[in-house]
């Protein structure tokens, strides 16, 4: 039996956020524009594009992080500028939040540091878009205060991403309740289907995980009220130089986007 949980923007239109884990080139950065524009075109969905210009929390000091923040934002503009996609990206470091903010609608807080005071307060300064990813360590009521910070700080739009929890050895566990939980508190709550099926440091030196059920965790968080979902994307992903077993085939996409925007119960 569904029931009607009566919260704002219950239901909105689902947006999908979507790019390679890092920036590894401006020819992978084209390749899943494109991709993202047709997808777009296809179905009429809003395809947001993500890439990140520095990966600053890898297992280890000699994995790959990106071409720097001058350089990756840089890149950034150009897909935005010739795709007309809208652009999001992670930011690290307070100093990071304004150059970013000139080139990116949205800016990502990662999960590790969603409790960064100065962090929260920087990116709202921005007057764009916020999307803090939830804790591996926090629960979903938890983020109310992420949240508070940049509402407190002038943000006046906060997103709240859902990315599993961690109990060590390795894994991560996604209890989906958080998704409606987190819609108290944020103007829109995003499903992350690729980093919630990741192993940490389960690798040897590196971020393992099990893409397979990436849209398994996709529909059950449509299940579950989702308004948005993120996946990394990559055209090779066991040749990727981050985060490359629990990233999407690029190919495959545009069904999962497909699927997820099928009429179907979206609650319990």
């Amino acid at each position: 039996m569904l029931i009607n949980l009566n919260l704002p923007h219950y239901s909105m239109k689902p947006l999908f956020i979507a790019g390679p884990c890092v920036i590894e080139s401006q020819e992978l950065l084209e390749q899943t524009a494109c991709t993202l524009t047709k997808i777009a075109n296809a179905t009429g969905a809003e395809m947001i594009f993500k890439a990140s210009f520095d990966k600053a929390n890898r297992t280890s000091l000699h994995s790959f992080r990106g071409p720097g923040l001058e350089r990756g934002l840089q890149m950034l503009a150009d897909i935005r500028d010739k795709h007309g996609l809208r652009i999001t990206t992670d930011i690290h470091e307070s100093y990071q939040a304004a150059a970013a903010g000139e080139v990116c609608d949205i800016l990502q807080i990662p999960a590790f540091l969603c409790r960064q005071t100065d962090l929260l307060v920087a990116a709202a300064h921005t007057g764009r878009i916020v999307n803090i990813k939830k804790a591996q360590f926090l629960s979903g009521e938890d983020m109310r205060f992420p949240v508070e910070k940049v509402r407190e700080a002038g943000g006046t739009e906060v997103w709240l991403t859902e990315r599993g929890n961690t109990f060590g050895y390795n894994n991560l566990v996604v209890d989906f309740r958080n998704l409606p939980l987190m819609r108290q508190w944020a103007d829109r709550v995003v499903m992350d289907c690729t980093h919630s099926v990741q192993r940490p440091g389960g690798g040897n030196g590196c971020t393992s995980g099990d893409r397979q059920y990436v849209p398994a965790m996709a529909l059950a968080a449509k299940a579950f009220g989702a308004q948005g979902y993120f996946f990394e994307v990559h055209p090779d992903p066991d040749h990727a130089l981050s985060d490359g077993p629990n990233m999407l085939y690029l190919h495959q996409l545009q069904d999962v986007v497909e699927a997820l925007l099928k009429d179907s119960p979206t609650a319990l």
